[in-house]
């Protein structure tokens, strides 16, 4: 076991000489094994321990286990207990993912507060095989079949190659203490239900299921490898960015519409999940306008692309500004200032900036997202008009259209932002004095 220990880190690359290893032990025959092969191997660990509160007494138990078995072999120890019933309550999750979210959450706190490179859990084969079967139950793209990796950012699993029969023999050999936990041997959690009930009687078909299921598991994590490589060069391919937004071809896109599985891999970076794909597919079909939010994502066609942009972008927004030093508050806004109009001035050309006569612009300037019914003089025009209508007429995007701002004084609308000034705020003749507004557009 120590030899196939040390081979698994070494192939995968789990942990380099001299490298501070932090276990995660629950008191567990798996962790407390994990323990003993470190220690045995003579890394430099230290140990966790969560304490859940959720075996009363049992769990004070666990910890005070652990806690003696680190102090007995002169190991740095952390615990932290946690509310997890509390935690789920608040956050709207079962108490398993509570459990999760709080340990690695925790974990990591630790990792970088004490200078550890690695996290080491003790999931098995056997864990690994319930993971994926867990997810096959429920519903799950290729990723949910490839398993956990044995390397996953800084957390590293060393025993993903034993199965849990091989870890209790190796307890058993070398007088490994260990706690157990009943709630293991308990049906009505899903894990368990396959732990106790599901795998034996696929045993009863292949006895070497687990290794089976996991072979099959590495073959699938590298066809992920080759279908991320593909969906990357297609991402590029279709997709471009501009003015913080993503813009796609739906031509381009067309010859990929049938497959369901590369519609979600391309767009899966933007929110999209598994059951979002068929409502994917009604916007990319259907008119322009028709739009899917996403928990960071707003994904909306506009004639014949599609157009990702961040939701935030569609808040409401308002801006009250008493003085020319009120346009620095503004996060978009790069300069505001006053000069004077002599021979020689010249009006900025670039639509980002707006040049006005500065004594027809009244404080305070409102500053806020344009309304139906709003109207101005565009520059050169001496007829109103519909800003509504002046956004169609530029045919500018569903996005563009949505998140316009105006600037406004004394009830008069005097610039589109970023797009075109009002005429009656032009620098004329008489103009004396100009203010020129840049944003960032």
């Amino acid at each position: 076991m120590i030899d196939a220990f040390l081979k698994y880190a070494d192939t995968n690359s789990l942990f380099r000489p001299g490298e501070k290893i932090l276990l995660a032990v629950s008191g567990g025959i798996d962790s407390m094994v994990m323990s003993h092969l470190f220690i045995t191997t003579g890394k430099d660990i230290a140990l966790a321990h969560c304490n859940f509160s959720l075996r009363g007494r049992e769990s004070d138990m666990d910890e005070e286990f652990v806690q003696q078995m680190a102090f007995a072999n002169k190991i740095p120890f952390y615990s932290e207990r946690f509310d997890t019933k509390e935690y789920a309550l608040l956050n709207h999750i079962s108490v398993q993912v509570a459990a999760r979210e709080l340990r690695y959450n925790w974990f990591e706190k630790i990792r970088m507060e004490h200078g550890y490179d690695k996290i080491a859990v003790a999931h098995n084969l056997n864990d690994n095989t319930e993971t994926l079967l867990i997810n096959l139950i429920r519903g799950t793209g290729i990723s949910g079949l490839t398993g956990m990796k044995p390397l996953s950012n800084r957390v590293i699993r060393p025993l993903l190659f034993a199965t849990r029969e091989e870890l209790a023999s190796y307890a058993d050999r070398y007088g490994v203490a260990f706690r157990e936990d009943k709630s293991n041997s308990e049906t009505k959690y899903t894990r368990n239900r396959i732990r106790h009930l599901v795998l034996p009687l696929l045993r009863t078909m292949n006895p070497s299921v687990e290794s089976t299921i996991n072979q099959t598991a590495v073959r699938l994590s590298e066809t992920e490898e080759i279908l991320k490589l593909f969906i990357g060069r297609l991402r590029s391919e279709l997709f471009t960015e501009k003015e913080n937004r993503i813009y796609l071809d739906i031509d381009k896109l067309k010859p990929w519409m049938h497959n369901r599985t590369i519609l979600f891999e391309i767009f899966r970076p933007y929110g999209i999940t598994e059951p979002l794909v068929k409502d994917l597919i009604t916007v990319i079909s259907g008119r322009t306008g028709g739009n899917i939010f996403t928990s960071r994502y707003r994904i909306i066609k506009n004639r014949n692309e599609i157009i990702i942009s961040a939701r935030e972008g569609y808040e409401a927004l308002t801006y009250n500004i008493t003085g020319i030093r009120g346009f620095q508050e503004i996060p978009w806004v790069i300069s505001a200032e006053e000069v004077t109009v002599s021979p020689g001035f010249r009006i900025p050309s670039d639509a980002s900036a707006g040049c006005f006569d500065s004594d027809e612009v009244l404080y305070p300037v409102i500053i806020r997202k344009w309304q139906p019914g709003d109207f101005f003089y565009p520059l050169g025009m001496d007829h109103r008009k519909k800003i509504s209508d002046f956004l169609v007429d530029n045919k500018y995007s569903m996005p563009d259209k949505e998140s316009s701002l105006v600037m406004e004084c004394d009830g008069k609308i005097f610039w589109l932002v970023g797009k075109r000034i009002d005429n009656r705020f032009r620098i004329k003749e008489p103009t004396k004095r100009a203010l020129i507004i840049t944003v960032r557009v």
